[in-house]
């Protein structure tokens, strides 16, 4: 049976139209990105296949175009139309943070940063450059590592806040492990960051850790 055979009220587009996309699952959602199935296999029935092979929606999304490309009922076209659904969502973060500050929005900033560091098979380093109004200047990837750690040089952090002007920043990095919790190291470069920006004058505002399916804020476990 295909989805046209079903009930309209069952039928994933028709469903997202009445109800909301909230109201579907991560099968019903990747149906419609998919549009079509393959022989035997309606949609959804592809969809439910692919979350089981890839054990979730995070490791889809985050594969390669030769690793996607390999899976069955999908290929460059589907991969290429997932990436730009995917920055399309960043810089949607990206505006609806710039619309306040980063201090009264840390919900938000939080999003944005998973959305941008969540996925990477390798560790990155970015900064969030703040003006004196916590407005932002500009996100920059400053150092990749491999799965183990980056390394971060405090030097360049600060010469790129004083290239932006900022004022303030907010440190983030991924565990591609998918733990959000510091470690030892990451307490330490926490430190040792925050003093050398303050010898320019410059706020540390907080370091994001992203995880698989959260993150961690030193600031608020008190490690800033």
């Amino acid at each position: 049976m295909t989805i046209t055979d079903w009930p309209l009220e069952e039928r994933p587009r028709e469903k997202l139209i009445a109800r909301g996309a909230a109201a579907l699952s991560n099968a019903e959602l990747l149906a419609i990105f998919l549009r079509t199935g393959m022989k035997g296999k309606s949609a959804v029935d592809l969809a439910r296949s692919l979350l089981t092979e890839y054990h979730g929606l995070h490791a889809l999304l985050g594969a390669d175009c030769d690793r996607f490309c390999r899976s069955p009922g999908l290929g460059a076209a589907k991969y290429a139309q997932l990436q730009a659904a995917l920055e399309m969502s960043r810089r949607y973060l990206r505006e609806e943070l710039e619309q306040g500050d980063a201090l009264t929005n840390p919900a938000q900033t939080r999003r944005y940063l998973e959305a941008r560091l969540r996925g990477y098979p390798h560790e990155v380093f970015a900064c969030l450059f703040l003006d004196n109004r916590h407005k932002i200047i500009e996100y920059e990837e400053l150092f990749r590592g491999t799965i183990d750690g980056a390394s971060v040089h405090p030097r360049e952090v600060v010469k790129r806040a004083l290239t932006h002007n900022a004022a303030a920043l907010i440190m983030a990095h991924n565990h591609p492990s998918g733990v959000a919790e510091p470690s030892r190291s990451d307490e330490q470069i926490t430190r040792q960051l925050k003093s050398a920006l303050e010898l320019v004058g410059i706020r540390v505002i907080d370091h994001i850790i992203v995880g698989a399916g959260h993150s961690s804020s030193l600031a608020e476990m008190g490690l800033l």
